[in-house]
């Protein structure tokens, strides 16, 4: 065992706006008195701000009053010796499934967020989302000497014993896991150029919050996203429609389950994409005021002293109606691309992701595995050319937004079928 950490933060902060003008206090301490003094301070905040920069804005549109009573409740904690004990035992069973490796690792990570929230409108909110990841990464030697890498999360909503009852529950994907990293040591290069793929649901998922959520969120409209001129145009194909999921999607409750956000508005889904065509933005109760929209719960903040921000909840692509293999098969020169390990994205859609794990396609079937490549484009040019969706649906679990506060996201979708621009060597 190389690291063992647990920590927990804890606090109280008030919120005021008067005219438009926004205060803000917080205090580690949570107690009346400090409750009160925060309150006093955000507001005298507010109070400053507005006479000096006089906007004049009218209050917002009051929330019904509702309580939102905590969904998951649990009495106990999950000990570190637990945690440990299991990561002990998955990291054997690791080194007895994966013999030829170079290095491996594996790591836990645990996260709840739970929240109290008491707004002026009466909304009255108990909630607590607690997520359990394991990391698993393989390290072997390339055909050329060098080292080739698969990284890989598991883990969804709850708590770590909850999640993780027993290491053999993941024996498969294991072995998965280094069936693929030991076919990427004899992989090959991507060939550079503009290329007919299949991006995998991990990679449509990072394609819809990276490329094309951050875009839409109402802030970055108003610093000049490309968001903005394309409300109500085409900018994807008529077969995508990508929603922002409040808490429930298809039937199932999202990785990151969002019922009431941070200013008291209730989570409800936001249609971004339907039918290709742009519909709405994501908001807060300013910007949708600004709009003239209606805020569906996009206001999130990470820790008590951190202020709401407009952020995505579960982004994803809905699937379509085709088979993946199908989908390989209709492609004669192309390459399927599966792992994503990191990317960036800007204010226009463009992108450039890292690919970890793909395959060539060739004549319809699955070719030479590959090395590490990169994929680029700009968002709504690449959807434009979706042809063909998987119809089923997949999650990422491990998603963390980093737009000035770290916080937990669900992305997903479908497999993909689309032309993007493949980086090569």
């Amino acid at each position: 065992m190389t690291g063992n950490a647990v920590s927990e933060t804890s606090g109280f902060s008030a919120r005021v706006c008067k005219n438009g003008a926004y205060g803000f206090a917080s205090s580690a301490v949570y107690t009346p008195e400090s409750v009160a003094a925060s309150v006093a301070a955000a507001a005298e905040n507010a109070a400053f701000l507005d006479q000096r920069e006089k906007l004049g804005k009218v209050p917002f549109a009051k929330v019904p009053s509702f309580r939102e009573e905590l969904r998951y409740t649990r009495e106990d904690d999950v000990t570190q010796k637990q945690i440990i004990d299991y990561m002990n035992e998955l990291d054997a069973l690791v080194a007895k499934l994966c013999p030829k490796l170079k290095s491996r690792f594996t790591a836990a990570r645990c996260l709840t967020m739970e929240k109290l929230l008491y707004t002026s409108d009466g909304v009255f909110a108990h909630t607590a989302t607690p997520r359990s990841i394991i990391y698993v990464g393989l390290t072997a030697e390339g055909n050329d000497g060098a080292p080739v890498e698969i990284f890989e999360p598991f883990g969804t909503f709850g708590v770590f014993d909850e999640v993780f009852t027993n290491p053999v529950q993941y024996e498969s994907l294991i072995a998965e896991l280094y069936e693929q990293v030991m076919a990427k040591a004899g992989g090959v290069y991507a060939e550079p150029g503009r290329k007919q793929v299949i991006l995998h649901p991990d990679l449509a998922g990072i394609l819809a919050h990276e490329a094309v959520g951050h875009t839409v969120e109402a802030d970055f409209v108003l610093s000049g996203s490309v968001g903005g001129p394309n409300l109500n145009k085409q900018v994807a194909s008529e077969l995508v429609t990508m929603v922002d999921f409040a808490h429930t999607a298809l039937g199932q409750r999202c990785p990151v389950p969002v019922y009431v956000d941070d200013e008291g508005t209730p989570g409800t889904d936001a249609v971004l994409i339907e039918n290709g065509i742009l519909k709405e933005f994501m908001h807060n109760k300013e910007s949708a005021a600004h709009f003239g929209h209606t805020p569906k719960g996009n206001a999130r903040a990470f820790a008590y002293n951190d202020e709401p921000l407009i952020r995505m909840r579960n982004t994803c692509i809905l699937p379509g109606k085709d088979k993946l293999a199908d989908m390989i098969a209709s492609i004669d020169d192309g390459y399927y691309f599966i792992k994503t390990g990191n990317g960036q994205a800007d204010a226009t859609g463009e992108f450039m992701f890292g690919v970890n794990f793909g395959y060539e396609i060739k004549k319809g079937k699955l070719g030479r595995p590959l090395k590490d490549t990169t994929i680029a484009g700009v968002a709504f040019d690449v959807l434009k050319t979706v042809d063909m969706l998987s119809d089923d649906l997949s999650w990422s679990c491990s998603g963390m937004c980093g737009k000035k506060q770290m916080i937990p996201v669900g992305m997903g979708g479908p497999a993909i079928r689309a032309f993007v621009n493949v980086g090569g060597r």
